[in-house]
Formats: structure tokens, C-alpha cells, sequence
């Protein structure tokens, strides 16, 4: 069974509910996986907007989940911090998440829930490490991947 990323509040490709954005809560959505693969040691999840106009833009990096995780509870944002994983630090130049921001009148943005399964218990990194060193670090040791893709615009 492939590995797979889901979330009861984001269908695959539609739009994502304002509560899990800045114009909101800004909290993180809830997320399940499964399938997760033999050899599995850890999960790592990456939310990047690939649409935003400096480039792809990093929302949230979250590293060093167990591998018997089933997935993450919604409410991770700037006033509740992780737990039992390590987050790192997004391109707004915080740690943990921040959901979809893009700017008004910039069209459709599609943002990325990519999930790995990795062979490492655990990535050597110092926090709070940019998101974009914890993709690098994660991406060697992937087993498999999942991708959930959700919509914002404002």
C-alpha cells in the first residue's frame, strides 16, 4: 500500500477553509497518513506555496515525527507549539506553522503538503533550522512520499 496524506477539512486539490489560513486562525489543518512503509524510522512534512511571487515560498517544516504517528491534530500555530516532534523555521522567519497568506489580487495559490517517510529516527539539525535545510536533510533518506494539495486565495 503506497504511502498516502489526507485531511478531513482539505479535499485533494479544493479549497482550503479560511480557519487554517491568516485570515483566520492561522492554525494548522488536521492531517492523516497511511501506508506508511517498512523501514520507516521517522515522517517529515513540508507545506510550500510554489505560486508565491518570490518563488517557492516554505509555510511549515515538521521533522522527527514518530513513525507510528498517525497523523497531526489540528491547532499547531504560533500560540501552541509542537510536541513530541521538532518544527523549524518557516519563511516568514518563524518556527512552526503559518497557513496560507498570499497576497490580495494574486490569483489562485496552491499549496503542497508533501509527507515523507525517512530511514533516519531522527535528522540532525539545530533548531530552529530553516524548512528548507530539513527538505534537504529528509530528502536522501525518503522511502516514499505523499502529497496532499490544497487551494487560497484572497
Amino acid at each position: 500500500m503506497p504511502l498516502m496524506l489526507a485531511s478531513p477539512a482539505i479535499p485533494p486539490g479544493g479549497g482550503i477553509p479560511s480557519a487554517y489560513t491568516c485570515d483566520g486562525a492561522d492554525i494548522s489543518p488536521p492531517l492523516t497518513w497511511s501506508g506508511i512503509p517498512e523501514g520507516t524510522r521517522s515522517l517529515v512534512l513540508v507545506v510550500e506555496d510554489p505560486d508565491a511571487p518570490s518563488g517557492i515560498f516554505r509555510h511549515c517544516a515538521a521533522f522527527d515525527i514518530p513513525a507510528g504517528s498517525p497523523g497531526l491534530d489540528p491547532g499547531y500555530g504560533r500560540n501552541r507549539p509542537a510536541t513530541g516532534f521538532r518544527e523549524a523555521r518557516n519563511d516568514f522567519g518563524a518556527a512552526g506553522y503559518r497557513g496560507p497568506c498570499p497576497p490580495k489580487g494574486h490569483g489562485e495559490h496552491h499549496y503542497h503538503f508533501r509527507l515523507f517517510a525517512i530511514s533516519r529516527p531522527t535528522l540532525d539539525l539545530t533548531a530552529p533550522a530553516p524548512a528548507l535545510d530539513v527538505l534537504k536533510a529528509a530528502e536522501p533518506y525518503a522511502i516514499q512520499r505523499a502529497e496532499l494539495v490544497g487551494t487560497y486565495h484572497r
